[in-house]
């Protein structure tokens, strides 16, 4: 059984009658869009091959800066900041990866064909080639990794991260070629998580749980394991899954959500959200779709990237729908700080 009520407008105050008439606000607002300058040479597999970037700021010379990719399907490549490959190493079956320094790790995802360890390499800023200095197994399978110094004790630490929710955090000391490894705390995050991003101005950890958002943990190894949310996928929240890669450079926050083929933008103090962007198509560069890994920067990375960069992976390459040979597109960071401060 069924009623139905009327009520009068002549008997609704003004104020509510103009609540009633605005339109329902949209779950997503519409991304605003911008486009890249630069796109790097694809990947050597076919296929979902590429995933993460990271950037790599040179010392002395920025314009000799460099863009460290993996290709999960055995390979980790190193980019000119034209997009033009100058390394490659095989054997490398990295899903993520992430530097500090002149350090990087990947994490070999075991469910490509790697040993799920940490693969730890070293920069030369001279000829701008890795070399690798040690393997590191961990407790978790790794699949997705971040790297964080800590600002009060000036260790390196390292989150590896796992398809089944575990995650750990290792600290690591390097000394020339010698790496020592201890692990300092492990705990499960929930369902499968991948991408994440600590950052040393606030001593925060931001992890994404692909299918429900990104959490806030501290960074430090003795934080525990209490954490808020930053945002979520779903009702009420601005993130379509899945969550993938996290980033931050200035004051902004990024991370992108893969399955509307978009960014979201939050502000890195107040962790407000401020909204969302594509990469589109341009005259350079075509568009990044299903996007998993991200990275940014704000620092000088030489003429063609004065005030920094944002660099997403493009899981199609110029043929929508299809993943052909992936690589990543590099967006002048000022084309977005111009739509969000």
């Amino acid at each position: 059984m069924s009623f139905t009520v009327s009520v009068r407008a002549a008997a609704l105050p003004a104020a509510v009658l103009a609540v009633l008439a605005l339109p329902a606000a949209p779950a997503h607002a519409a991304a605003v869009s911008v486009t890249a300058t630069v796109e790097t040479a694809p990947v050597s597999h076919s296929g979902d091959a590429a995933d993460d970037p990271a950037i790599w700021v040179h010392p002395t010379d920025p314009a000799k800066s460099v863009v460290v990719g993996t290709d999960k399907k055995g390979a980790l490549e190193v980019y000119d900041m034209t997009g033009a490959r100058i390394q490659r190493i095989s054997g490398d079956y990295g899903n993520n990866v992430d530097l500090r320094g002149n350090i990087v790790v990947s994490a070999d995802d075991e469910a490509a064909g790697g040993n799920g360890a940490m693969h730890i390499y070293r920069i030369d800023p001279v000829t701008r080639q890795l070399k690798w200095l040690k393997d590191v197994p961990t407790e978790v399978t790794a699949h997705g990794i971040c790297l964080y110094t800590s600002p009060s004790s000036g260790k390196l630490y390292a989150f590896p991260n796992s398809t089944s929710g575990r995650v750990e955090q290792w600290e690591l000391a390097v000394n020339g070629d010698a790496v020592s490894a201890t692990s300092v705390r492990l705990w499960d995050a929930g369902s499968a998580v991948e991408g994440c991003y600590a950052d040393e101005t606030t001593g925060k950890l931001y992890l994404g749980e692909e299918d429900v958002g990104v959490w806030i943990y501290g960074a430090e190894p003795t934080a525990g394991t209490s954490r808020t949310k930053l945002d979520s996928t779903g009702s009420g929240g601005h993130i379509t899954a899945d969550t993938e890669g996290i980033t931050a450079a200035g004051n902004r926050i990024y991370v992108s959500s893969q399955g509307s083929d978009d960014f979201t933008v939050y502000d890195r103090t107040t962790r407000a959200y401020l909204g969302r962007f594509s990469v589109a198509n341009g005259t350079a560069a075509d568009d990044c779709e299903d996007t998993d890994g991200i990275d940014a920067t704000a620092a000088n990375l030489g003429p063609a990237f004065p005030q920094g960069v944002f660099i997403c992976q493009d899981g199609s390459n110029g043929t929508p729908g299809t993943s052909g040979y992936q690589n990543f597109k590099l967006v002048p960071l000022q084309r977005i700080t111009a739509l969000f401060g």
